[in-house]
């Protein structure tokens, strides 16, 4: 037997060792990584699989993180919020203090005070909060006031055919309505909605 072969057939029943020592410490619900040798001095690194030990580790997580939440939000340190709000069919990412830009026909006249009640997205420097697809209505306050309405600049619509003698151009404007974002806080708490109060039940 040549010294080549004998070489790689303990490099390979060393690489044979290593895993089966690896695989004694699957379990405990750890996640363990184990450096070992392979060929050529190369180093291998094998990750066991991770098991949850309590059933309800996650649960008892997701309470710690609203707690925490509800803690920065009580005690004003919550930093500088952001959120996304559904308008007249768009989607705009706002702050306090900005200006959007709502296009087309919009009935709120100069002067208006609007509640966006369809935000989708909320966040904090610390925290995020992700609707499915909207945040529950009470728990964010976001709201703004008309200063403008006007039109847009000037746009051309040229359509042309050719070898067909066709060429028209349109220049036309569209409405604009200019919105200031006045508030963005979180008004509510977290896991905790407004009760439903049921009415009274008529029957036909």
């Amino acid at each position: 037997m040549s010294n080549l072969f004998k070489n790689l057939l303990s490099k390979a029943q060393t690489i044979k060792n290593g895993i089966n020592a690896l695989s004694s410490f699957r379990g405990n619900g750890v996640l363990l990584n184990k450096v070992g040798s392979g060929l050529n001095g190369f180093n291998y690194k094998h990750s066991v699989a991770y098991e949850v030990k309590n059933p309800k580790e996650k649960e008892i997580l997701s309470k710690e993180i609203i707690n925490k939440v509800n803690e920065q939000v009580a005690n004003n340190n919550e930093g500088r919020l952001f959120a996304i709000i559904h308008v007249a069919g768009k989607q705009f990412k706002i702050t306090e203090g900005d200006v959007i830009v709502v296009e087309g026909y919009w009935p709120p006249d100069i002067g208006d005070k609007l509640n966006f009640e369809k935000i989708m997205i909320a966040a904090g420097s610390d925290f995020s909060l992700i609707g499915t697809p909207l945040i529950e209505r009470g728990l964010m306050k976001v709201t703004g006031t008309v200063i403008e309405k006007t039109l847009s600049h000037t746009k051309t619509h040229f359509r042309k055919k050719r070898r067909k003698q066709y060429k028209r151009i349109n220049f036309y404007r569209v409405q604009q309505t200019m919105v200031r974002i006045n508030d963005v806080k979180i008004v509510g708490t977290l896991n905790n909605p407004p009760e439903v109060v049921q009415g009274p039940v008529t029957t036909m």
